[in-house]
């Protein structure tokens, strides 16, 4: 496998001007012209499914510990010291965020008789496995840690190869249904992973190698599927060197408007969510005038109402958009309908206000993850030649959200001594998210 080359293929969607479309057919040649996915046929129904179960698989291995698994082995290898989950998560959060756009660059450059994304899917899995396996064997909390970093960036890299999988295949009337189908199944893993996690609380090697061999199992049977095309005669007009990596983390705005709005309404929902969600306990509890350490319960049933209207968005929204071949009414819908979700949390004096605000947030979650998935894909970049690289920067605009959104909540927190402090978080996330689907009007290759 060589990730270096000398003459690169022209890009797919640098000659056409985005951006001046104002007809079907106007629309339709900058589909054409953007990569939008015109001139590829459509995937069958066990491609969907083998990449559904893919993504569950990789979603088991990833999330179970996050949700559960690495809570229970802190506790047992330092029970006085509940703050090292935070600085684990954490660490990990950072390994990923640095090197998702190395890997991608690296998987737009590999040539290998198994094609390009292939031994990055098998490579990714089975380095999330081995920091799994880590993490089951360690005896104290920095073997816990690094053993999460290595997961991290090995399963963070399969997603994202899966992601990229996606847009090198999938014809644009199909995007939205296979974001929902993706959609779910990313979803449900959670709850698979805190059932199953709940059943083997006191075995660390089941806890962690079950799910993770899982991902390793259902990985591997896409991959044998999966038809990936001889990429040893790809050429690259420069080899990939220090400065060429760096520069790439970035890209510019003005050559890619579209894509770069995209990315800033996903930031922005995204912000927006993260805000409502830092401190969902802490607001329940002072609406609902109920101990904080009694409110888990409560947190419980809204989330599971929660996960429902979260299903229902991504089915509704996925297959309506590939059906009507809108993407932008459903991603500003989603934003508007979230704030008015959160704005009705707000001035919620019971229980059943506070339940029926929740369910409008998550059902415009869903909505938002399959349609701006969709929309994304329609928009992405040098398609052909550097998928990989624009669907690890996307991917970065949620990162980023939900780094940086805890950190202003607690500043503004802080700041505000009185009066109903949590309101006005809630209120602050209603405007980012609708100011996220706002922004998505700016996108013109897209209706």
């Amino acid at each position: 496998m060589n990730t270096t080359d000398d003459q690169p293929p022209v890009p797919t969607n640098s000659a056409f001007p985005l951006g001046s479309a104002s007809t079907a057919e106007d629309f339709e040649q900058l589909d054409a012209a953007a990569g939008g996915g015109a001139d590829r046929p459509k995937v069958s129904a066990a491609f969907i499914t083998l990449l559904a179960l893919g993504l569950f698989g990789t979603y088991l291995a990833f999330v179970t510990p996050i949700a559960i698994s690495l809570a229970i082995r802190v506790n047992a290898l330092a029970p006085d010291n509940a703050e090292y989950l935070g600085v684990v998560l954490g660490f990990g959060s950072l390994a990923a965020l640095l090197t998702s756009p190395l890997a991608g660059q690296l998987s737009d450059r590999t040539r290998s008789r198994w094609g390009r994304r292939r031994p990055w899917l098998v490579g990714g899995i089975l380095a999330g496995l081995i920091g799994l396996a880590v993490m089951a064997a360690s005896p104290a909390v920095l073997g816990l840690g690094i053993g999460w970093v290595i997961a991290q960036i090995g399963l963070n890299s399969t997603v994202n190869t899966f992601s990229t999988i996606q847009a090198d295949k999938l014809p644009e009337n199909q995007r939205g249904k296979v974001g929902a189908i993706t959609g779910f199944a990313t979803m449900v893993a959670p709850v698979f992973g805190a059932v199953f996690g709940g059943t083997v609380a006191n075995q660390p090697f089941l806890l962690f190698l079950i799910p993770g061999a899982i991902g390793l199992v259902v990985v591997l049977i896409f991959v044998a599927y999966y038809k990936d095309a001889d990429s040893r005669s790809i050429t690259f007009d420069s080899p990939l060197t220090a400065k060429v990596l760096i520069s790439k983390y970035v890209f510019n705005p003005k050559r890619y408007p579209d894509f770069a709005w995209n990315w800033l309404g996903r930031f922005l929902f995204f912000f927006g969510l993260t805000l409502n969600t830092s401190y969902t306990a802490f607001f329940f509890a002072e609406r609902l005038s109920i101990p904080v350490d009694e409110i888990g319960g409560t947190v419980a049933t809204v989330g599971g109402i929660g996960i429902l209207g979260t299903i229902a968005g991504v089915f509704l929204g996925g297959f309506l958009s590939d059906k009507l071949r809108r993407r932008k009414p459903f991603v500003l819908g989603s934003g508007i309908l979230f704030g008015i979700g959160a704005l009705v949390m707000v001035v919620a004096p019971d229980l059943t206000l506070l339940l029926v605000g929740s369910l409008l947030c998550n059902i415009s979650i869903g909505v938002f993850s399959a349609v701006d998935q969709a929309l994304f894909l329609d928009v992405l970049p040098e398609r052909d030649t550097e998928a990989g690289r624009f669907v690890n920067i996307i991917q970065l605009a949620n990162v980023l959200a939900q780094a940086i959104a805890p950190f202003v909540a607690a500043a503004a927190l802080a700041l505000i001594t009185t009066g109903d402090r949590y309101a006005f978080i809630y209120a602050a996330a209603a405007v980012f998210t609708v100011a996220g689907g706002l922004v998505i009007l700016k996108v013109k290759a897209v209706r």
